[in-house]
């Protein structure tokens, strides 16, 4: 409430009582009262105080406003009407000019009792700044002191109620100090800069991959080392050997015998005079005496006058993958590209090093260990190097061999099963290995090794080795023998610095599949059992794989040896191999680069492959394609609902800027292939596939239906019992 300037009144005249038969003027108020006289009912008591009754002529204190308020009604008959009691005062003051002191002093003394109280609150706790003001008396708002009021008796001076911080007195608003004005500080260049740095480093500390936990080999089978050394069969075997020798009119004694795990080495001495040729020309008549199916004759190396005569044993020892990981070739092995092969005749680990290779073609009929061999050098990297170091590119035209590894960290595309895309994807490493020779012409390095110390030194990223792994190679060549072949040739000649490397298997080696272009630029061989020499020679340039017993027994000839090495290969088994798998994809998750998957479907669109027809004039390789026929917006409007998570018209409609029927239509081919749901009226499809699957999908060219009955056959036919 505002105060009010106080106006002096004079003691107010006793009330007239009205004469009964006065006229009221029209328009006069009402009268208050008609049963009691004014008199009565304004009756002031008489003051406990008679000095203190007020002079004429002196202020009315705090009650001049009361008064005033009173006084504003309009007389009756120009005769002042009397005042009404206020209903808040305390009983026995009116506004006749007499106040009751005691009533007054009461007043001030709970006033200050409230002060003091909220003093003592304020100075319990520190931490209020400003205290809640007391409550206001309506007839003491305006304090009056003892000078200009001189019935109020005397009291003692209120204490300073002042907070710490300088605020009014309690019951008073305090009033806050301006904030002072602070002049921003110019931001420099350098700093923004910095701080950018630190922000977009952050970032890609929380994006990054969780590390790379190496699988445990207790994953895999270990051998249980029981062996069997067959004496009674090693000594019948040599009576035999040097009887038949004799008979046959050649001089020649059994010096050393070594028995391995699938075949007997017969280290024979020649005399003088005795032929090699000889020899080797009686290799079926050996084979005849020793009751068995076939023998190798060959030189040892490194010994004079000494050809060992190889015959299979009757009783095979299997070479384990764990034990050829658990031995101290493989784990002292520095290159992060080393990779498990099997044991000699001798009992010794066999580790190749894909670096010094630098590519390897491997061939063989089926069912003589080519498949589990791959398996072996892929699970062999997987447990020594990292996404960072090595990275997969792998090729299975026949969709059943190397799709497993699909959601493994270090694949760069998932498997390709599409021979179109196949192509493309060697296209795009002939690419990738010419940009990574820009980049040491630019250092002044010459390999990959030197520029990744280079690059280590400065604290930058590096780059992983790049491995393809095709598995057959005679499908692709069927396809489209023009570009595979160049690419291959040209990987082939300029890849080992650029840290690109070709493994290639085929189980029909002959001279349209492997050219002799390839066999130029691929020098490292491995041999299985195949059925002619013919083959043998295609292969290893030389006759003896076509008297291999199979089962992994294998002829090794990498880049630098002279004669092919017999090495029993390492066996792991499906379960093994599920097992590791599965392990790898959950401690991470595919980092595919979409870069790459562009670039390989913008090479197969472009490319032109004729058509088979059938004998309706209708494309074969459209019939076996689902996306044939289909929208060629379907990849971008597949990618608009994986990011958006709705599978909706309106959606495509309003990203792709297409019309109704366009963007309905790509919804049903999508329903078609499995990658969305039927219709639900107004709430969007439900998405079916995740954007690893859709991934998988466009290169293998098969929908997830079809890929999970194939992935049911192979579960049933892993099931059923070899007979």
């Amino acid at each position: 409430m505002k105060n009010r300037p106080r106006a002096e009144y004079e003691p107010m005249p006793e009330p007239v009582p009205e004469k009964p038969h006065a006229k009221k003027e029209r328009g006069a108020p009402r009268e208050r009262s008609q049963e009691l006289p004014a008199s009565e009912i304004f009756a002031v008591p008489e003051p406990a105080n008679a000095s203190a009754q007020p002079q004429e002529g002196s202020s009315g204190g705090i009650f001049s406003r009361r008064r005033k308020k009173a006084a504003i009604d309009i007389p009756i008959e120009d005769e002042p009407l009397p005042e009404e009691p206020i209903p808040d005062m305390p009983q026995g003051i009116l506004y006749q000019g007499q106040p009751d002191m005691a009533a007054v002093a009461d007043c001030i003394r709970r006033g200050e009792e409230k002060r003091a109280k909220n003093r003592r609150s304020a100075e319990e706790d520190p931490f209020i700044e400003n205290a809640a003001p007391a409550e206001e008396e309506p007839f003491i708002e305006n304090a009056v002191s003892a000078e200009e009021e001189p019935f109020i008796e005397e009291t003692a001076p209120a204490e300073d109620l002042s907070l710490e911080d300088g605020s009014a007195e309690i019951g008073i608003e305090s009033v806050r100090e301006p904030v002072p004005f602070v002049k921003p500080e110019k931001l420099r260049r350098e700093d923004v800069d910095a701080a950018a740095d630190e922000i977009a480093q952050a970032i890609e500390e929380t994006e990054q991959m969780p590390e790379y936990q190496y699988p445990p080999v207790t994953l895999l089978k270990a051998g249980d080392g029981i062996t069997s050394d067959g004496r009674e069969e090693v000594s019948l075997n040599r009576e035999r050997l040097e009887t038949t020798l004799h008979s046959f009119g050649i001089g020649a004694s059994v010096t050393e015998i070594t028995r391995g795990p699938t075949v007997t080495r017969y280290d024979l001495e020649l005399e003088a005079g005795v032929k090699l040729s000889k020899l080797t020309n009686l290799a079926g008549d050996l084979a005849l005496s020793l009751g068995v199916v076939s023998v190798r004759i060959a030189p040892i190396p490194d010994k004079i006058s000494t050809v060992g005569v190889e015959v299979p044993n009757k009783v095979v020892s299997t070479v384990y993958l764990r034990d050829i990981i658990d031995s101290p070739a493989f784990q002292n092995a520095a290159s992060k590209l080393s990779f498990a092969i099997g044991k000699d005749i001798g009992g010794n680990c066999i580790v190749g090093n894909i670096a010094k290779l630098p590519h390897m073609l491997i061939a063989g009929t089926t069912g003589s260990g080519k498949s589990v061999c791959m398996n072996s050098l892929i699970l062999s990297l997987l447990y020594k190097a990292t996404p960072d170091e090595v990275r997969l590119i792998m090729i299975d035209p026949k969709m059943v061999e190397l799709g497993i590894y699909n959601g493994i960290p270090h694949l760069y595309i998932p498997v390709v099963t599409d021979p179109k895309k196949a192509a493309g994807s060697l296209q795009w490493a002939v690419v990738e290995m010419m940009k990574r020779y820009r980049l040491f012409s630019e250092i002044g390095v010459r390999d990959l090794k030197g520029y990744n110390t280079y690059k280590t030194r400065l604290g930058e990223p590096t780059i992983p080795s790049v491995v393809i792994v095709i598995d057959e190679l005679a499908d692709l060549m069927m396809t489209a023998a023009k570009e595979v072949e160049e690419s291959i040739c040209r990987i082939a000649q300029m890849g080992r610095a650029a840290g690109m490397h070709l493994i290639i298997a085929t189980q029909r080696p002959s001279a349209d599949v492997i050219t002799g272009l390839m066999k130029a630029n691929i020098p490292s061989r491995i041999a299985f059992a195949v059925s002619s020499a013919l083959e043998s020679r295609i292969i290893l340039d030389n006759p003896g794989a076509e008297k291999l017993i199979g089962m992994g027994d294998m002829l090794y000839a990498p880049l630098g040896v002279g004669k092919p090495l017999r090495v029993q290969g390492a066996f792991v088994s499906d379960e093994e191999r599920e097992q590791v798998i599965d392990f790898i994809k959950q401690g991470t998750t595919p980092e595919y680069d979409d870069e790459i998957l562009r670039q390989i479907e913008k090479a197969a669109a472009g490319k032109d492959a004729p058509e088979e027809k059938d004998e309706d004039g209708h494309s074969a390789a459209l019939d076996d394609n689902p996306f044939s026929g289909c929208d060629e917006l379907l990849p971008q409007a597949v990618d608009v609902i994986l990011d958006t998570k709705q599978a909706s018209v309106s959606m495509l409609q309003r990203r792709l800027k297409l019309g109704y029927s366009r963007a309905a239509r790509l919804v049903d081919q999508m329903e078609e292939l499995g990658i969305v749901g039927p219709f639900e009226g107004s709430k969007p499809r439900q998405l079916l596939i995740t954007r690893e699957q859709w991934q998988e999908m466009s290169m293998s060219g098969r929908t997830p239906m079809e890929q999970l009955i194939e992935e049911q056959k192979d579960d049933f036919s892993a099931e059923e019992p070899h007979l």
